[in-house]
C-alpha cells in the first residue's frame, strides 16, 4: 500500500516536470483550527503545481511535519523542493524557502460556539531567488481560523493577513472558506473559495476555487487530493497531491471518528 502511494506522488512529480503557490491546510489553502493531538505527528509527503500565463510552478516533492508537544499546540515545518518552468527564461530546480509556524487552539468548539485558533507562520528564505525558487525575503503570515461541525457536514475557513516585504511587494489579505462532507468511513468531500488581495504593485486581486477531499485507507493512511483554478485573477490552475501519515499514541485516537487527519478538505 506504501509503495503505491509513494508512486502516485512520483507519478505527479513527473507531470510537473513536464507541463508556487502557498497552500496552508493541505489539500486546499485554506486552514482550520485542527490541531494533531498531544504527542501526535502528522507527516505529509506531497507536491503542488501551479500554472498560468507566466508559466508553471511546483513543489516536487515537500516535506511537511506537524507535531503536537502539547494539547491543543502544533508545531509545523515545511521543507519543499521547488521547480521553476517560466515561460521566458531557464528552468531550474532546487532546495524552496523553508516554512516554519506553530497553531494555537484557544476556544473548543461546543453546540453554539465555534472552534477558535491562531496559526502564525513564518517563511525563511531558503530558496534561490535569482532562480525563482524562493521570495528572498523573510515573510510572515498571521491569521485566525474558524470551525463547526454538524456530522456529516463540517465547514471552517477564516483568514489573515501576510506581511511580504521586497522590492515591487505589497502587504495583502487572504481569505478562505471550505465545507466538506463526510461521505463514509473512507472519503470525504469538500470545496474551497478563497481570494487574496493585490500581492505586487500593479497586480489585481485573485479570487478563486479548489475541490477535493481525502481517501483514508487505515486511521494512519491517507490520499490528499485537490485542484481548481481562479474566478478572478491571473487565471491560475493550481493541484495537490499528497500522502499523509499519523503517527501517535493510539489510545488517544478517538474511535470511530473521521476526522482523524485534521478535518482538513492546505
Amino acid at each position: 500500500m506504501i509503495s503505491l502511494l509513494a508512486t502516485i506522488v512520483i507519478l505527479l512529480f513527473q507531470i510537473t516536470i513536464s507541463t508556487f503557490v502557498a497552500w496552508a491546510g493541505p489539500p486546499f489553502r485554506t486552514d482550520d483550527p485542527e490541531t494533531v493531538g498531544d504527542r501526535h505527528w502528522e507527516i505529509d509527503i506531497a507536491s503542488q503545481l501551479s500554472k498560468d500565463k507566466d508559466g508553471i510552478s511546483a513543489t516536487a516533492p515537500q516535506l511537511e511535519a506537524n507535531y503536537g508537544p502539547l494539547p491543543n499546540l502544533d508545531l509545523h515545518m515545511i521543507t519543499p523542493f521547488s521547480y521553476v518552468s517560466p515561460n521566458e527564461g531557464s528552468t531550474h530546480y532546487g532546495f524552496g524557502d523553508l516554512e516554519l509556524g506553530a497553531k494555537y487552539r484557544f476556544i473548543q468548539e461546543s453546540d453554539w460556539i465555534p472552534m477558535v485558533a491562531t496559526f502564525p507562520l513564518v517563511e525563511m528564505p531558503t530558496g534561490n531567488r535569482a532562480q525563482g525558487l524562493g521570495n528572498g525575503h523573510v515573510r510572515a503570515f498571521i491569521p485566525l481560523w474558524f470551525q463547526k461541525s454538524c456530522e456529516p457536514w463540517t465547514t471552517y475557513g477564516g483568514g489573515g493577513y501576510w506581511i511580504n516585504p521586497g522590492q515591487g511587494n505589497k502587504n495583502y489579505w487572504f481569505i478562505g472558506w471550505v465545507v466538506q462532507r463526510d461521505l463514509s468511513e473512507k472519503i470525504t468531500l469538500g470545496g474551497e473559495l478563497f481570494h487574496t488581495t493585490p500581492e505586487m504593485v500593479g497586480e489585481s486581486s485573485q479570487t478563486g476555487f479548489n475541490v477535493g477531499g481525502f481517501f483514508n485507507f487505515t486511521e494512519e493512511h491517507h490520499l490528499l487530493l485537490s485542484a481548481g483554478r481562479d474566478i478572478h485573477g491571473p487565471n491560475r490552475f493550481s493541484m495537490y497531491l499528497g500522502y499523509q501519515l499519523m503517527l501517535g499514541p493510539r489510545e488517544e485516537k478517538k474511535q470511530g471518528d473521521l476526522s482523524l487527519i485534521r478535518n482538513k478538505i492546505p
